[in-house]
């Protein structure tokens, strides 16, 4: 049952390293497409976590979050070996750890993260971000509802 989970993950980790590939082989940085009203594709690099946060810290955050991806990695994995028969626990960890490990690649690789969607409502831009994000994003939504319908 694990290798299911972590084939989960592997899934991932490849559809978000397939999507930023083709991004950046399509635009340059900084780049923006308008594909509706509300949705722009754009070549957006963080440097930072979750909505640039720490992006000027002057490089170490680039080994500070490689670091917390490793250990929470190693931390997921053991929780979907302990907890391998509850789905959706086990599902949501799945996401997470995929998300995690594809912004770490990029991370080792570039020194920061890809981000390329880019929704907006008028002038306000949500932060940029990528499908190992929204992998992280919908994988804590379901630990939260799992945790609403587990039976104490």
């Amino acid at each position: 049952m694990l290798n299911r989970w972590l084939l989960i993950s592997v899934v991932v980790i490849v559809l978000d390293q397939l999507s930023k590939a083709a991004i950046t082989s399509h635009f340059i940085y900084g780049e923006s497409y308008a594909v509706t009203s509300f949705f722009n594709l754009v070549l957006a690099h963080n440097t930072g976590a979750a909505f640039s946060f720490l992006r000027d810290a002057g490089g170490m955050q680039r080994w500070l979050f490689s670091g917390i991806a490793i250990v929470a990695s190693v931390w997921i994995v053991w929780l979907l070996r302990k907890h391998q028969s509850q789905k959706l626990f086990s599902f949501a960890l799945a996401f997470i750890l995929g998300g995690a490990l594809g912004n770490l690649i990029d991370r080792i690789q570039f020194g920061y993260v890809v981000d390329f969607l880019d929704f907006y409502w008028g002038s306000y831009h949500f932060a940029a971000f990528n499908l190992a994000d929204s992998a992280i994003t919908c994988g804590a939504a379901l630990l939260i509802l799992d945790s609403f319908s587990r039976k104490t």
